[in-house]
Parts: structure tokens; sequence; C-alpha cells
């Protein structure tokens, strides 16, 4: 991967409106038993920010690991909430033949708040066919 793409910030996805059935769809998926929305439930647009990064990079989700992930709460996530993700690449290395990249993205509400951070680290293999 080019390391070009350190510090680099990507377009924000979203806005994701936050239902009461989406909430309780992703309560079902991951077991989540307690009060409100569940506090990885932010994972979802990261998703989307995650998919477009890698598509602006020309790397291939079928060959990334997802290493680690960290949330940082300025408020908990609520029905109703309008969420939009930015994603930033905070570090990249190379490691054994795989690039190691750290992102940071923040999660901001409609009117441009801060709600969440999440950091997440991400392992490219390379490979035949790979540009990253």
């Amino acid at each position: 991967m080019d390391p070009s793409v350190v510090d680099r910030t990507f377009p924000p996805v979203g806005p994701y409106v936050v239902s009461a059935a989406k909430v309780a769809e992703f309560a079902t998926a991951t077991q989540w038993r307690g009060a409100g929305v569940p506090p990885t439930f932010p994972i979802l647009l990261l998703n989307d920010a995650m998919l477009a990064f890698l598509a602006d990079v020309g790397a291939s989700l079928e060959r990334i690991v997802h290493g680690e992930q960290r949330f940082s709460y300025r408020r908990p996530v609520a029905v109703g909430d309008e969420l939009t993700a930015t994603l930033r690449v905070a570090s990249l290395r190379s490691l054994g033949g795989a690039d190691v990249i750290g992102t940071l993205s923040t999660i901001t509400d409609a009117a441009g708040d801060l709600v969440c951070e999440a950091k997440a680290t991400l392992v490219h293999a390379g490979g035949e066919g790979s540009e990253g």
C-alpha cells in the first residue's frame, strides 16, 4: 500500500439514521442484553467507511483480517441519531508481507457533534493480484 495514504482523511459516509428496528436487529444478532443502543452499533456505519476506503486505495476486502476495534464515546448513541463517519488512516507499516493499517474514525451526529471515535487495526495480506 502506498505510504502516502497515512494521514489521509476519506470522504464522510452517511448519514445513517439509527432506528429502533435496526437497533433491535443488531442487538439480536450480537446477543446484546443491555439497555439502549449496543456500544458496538456504529460498526454498521464504520463498515461502509472502511469499504469506501479499501475501494479507493485498491485494497481487496478478501485479503483483510480485522485485527482490533476500539470505541471511545463522548455520549451514547440514541435511536433517532443521524450519524456520519469519517475515516482517517492513522498509521501504516509492513510486516511479513502484509500491510498493517491503523484507522481512526470519527462518528458525528446531525449537528456535527462528536458521538464517538473508533480505532481499528486492519491487516491486508499481499499476494497475486493485490494492488496494495
